[in-house]
């Protein structure tokens, strides 16, 4: 799968994607090996970043700037669900519309 992240730091996920992955629109951001890890959690009473509704269509966006590094770039990159650890891996080294 590809997830775009903007220029403005934003993470965009298709509405599939977030119900299936991320239910309660709650969520945690951290770079890990290199990848941009993001972890949904159960409730948003817990904390974490909130996922907004983007469009009619259900897409969903939340705000990871402060997860990326300064030098992160925009664009589409590549993303996989771990299920082992629970996470969604963005490789966001590598846009692939470059």
């Amino acid at each position: 799968m590809q997830l775009e992240i903007t220029s403005r730091g934003y993470l965009i996920l298709p509405s599939e994607i977030a119900a299936e992955y991320f239910p309660e629109d709650a969520c945690v951001a951290m770079v890990r090996e290199e990848e941009l890890w993001i972890l949904p959690i159960m409730s948003s009473a817990s904390g974490g970043l909130m996922m907004k509704q983007r469009n009619l269509q259900g897409d969903r966006s939340v705000l990871v700037w402060e997860a990326l590094p300064d030098d992160h770039k925009s664009g589409t990159f590549n993303a996989n669900w771990d299920a082992e650890n629970g996470a969604m891996r963005i490789d966001f080294q590598n846009p692939t519309d470059e």
